[in-house]
């Protein structure tokens, strides 16, 4: 199966400046495909916290240099220099991950679209243009970018660091098959994603020993994926059922819990380094952690007059951007 080749542009004002972020975007795109090369644009000392991951990923970085009211428009010309560059020089990478959704970079995503190029946009909510997200063959809001299932039995297995590791390594092989373009995913690719994301994965290291063998253990510990066999092939998908038979259902919201859950989910954005989202954002993870979740149940007809009662609790600020789109300020 082929392996897309990426090249990584990222505007670190869009990105903002936490290594937890930038690996998340990393791992957006190593679900991918390879990353051969990427380069971070705006880069100055408060950035430090990222130099060890830009250095393990190979990145370049291109300074901050602060002169005039123009500092931004040199980055974003020079991002754009850059990526025509290696579209027109670098036969080996067939797709372009851009990390900004200014709308200026849309011409640049129909260059490389018309040259045969796949486009990934990721950017926050709040900076996303309508028109640089139509324009690319793919887009996702960094605030998703984020987002982890979490194995619904992980936590029983905190004292031992084995299956500590384990409960991480499960999270990362839902993760890659909740983004994966197909319901199933042969094992081989799947471990073929895992070494992009982890170059020192060894299911060894977990007592398996074979791949598959560690597959199947943690199907049959934690109920989160399944895995069958298809013709001597091992395929591997998320598992439909809502969990196993000690789980518990899923919560629901009630007119006495809902507003402490919107409080919980906004500081969890601004934990992110999230200044503002989009409420569209905020309703699909309120939606993701609780299934089933509409405003009517916790007695409003519209997810803005919920909002509206928020903000009267000092609980977010609603703002309008330039286009009268609605953002949500966290406090």
């Amino acid at each position: 199966m082929s392996t897309s080749r990426f090249a990584v542009f990222v505007d670190l004002e869009n990105a903002g400046g936490k290594a937890e972020t930038l690996n998340n975007i990393l791992e957006k795109v190593k679900i991918r495909g390879d990353i051969l090369m990427g380069k971070v644009y705006g880069y100055t000392e408060k950035y430090g916290g990222l130099k060890e991951l830009l250095l393990s990923n190979t990145f370049t970085v291109v300074p901050s240099l602060r002169h005039g009211v123009a500092q931004k428009n040199n980055a974003d010309i020079l991002l754009v220099l850059d990526a025509m560059e290696v579209a027109y020089t670098n036969p080996l990478i067939d797709s372009f991950c851009i990390v900004s959704g200014d709308s200026d970079y849309t011409p640049l995503v129909g260059k490389l679209k018309s040259m045969g190029k796949f486009v990934l946009g990721i950017s926050r909510s709040e900076a996303a243009s309508t028109i640089f997200i139509n324009a690319c063959n793919e887009f996702q809001f960094l605030e998703t970018v984020s987002v982890r299932r979490a194995p619904q039995k992980a936590k029983k297995a905190d004292k031992d660091n084995t299956a500590g590791d384990e409960g991480e390594l499960l999270k990362q092989i839902e993760s890659i098959l909740d983004d994966h373009n197909e319901d199933e995913v042969f094992a081989s690719e799947l471990k073929g994603i895992l070494l992009r994301l982890r170059p020192d994965f060894n299911e060894r290291n977990f007592g398996a020993s074979t791949f598959s063998k560690l597959l199947t253990r943690l199907s049959q510990q934690y109920g989160t994926i399944k895995v069958r066999l298809d013709n001597y092939n091992v395929m591997v998908s998320l598992s439909n059922e809502e969990g196993t038979s000690d789980s518990k259902p899923a919560k629901q919201l009630t007119a006495d819990t809902w507003v402490e859950a919107f409080r919980e989910q906004l500081q969890h954005y601004k934990d992110d380094g999230f200044e503002r989202i989009n409420p569209s954002i905020l309703k699909a993870d309120i939606q993701s952690l609780y299934p089933g979740f509409q405003e009517k149940a916790v007695g409003f007809k519209r997810f803005s007059d919920l909002l509206k009662q928020l903000e009267k609790e000092k609980i977010l600020a609603l703002e309008m951007d330039q286009q009268r789109n609605m953002l949500i300020k966290m406090l």
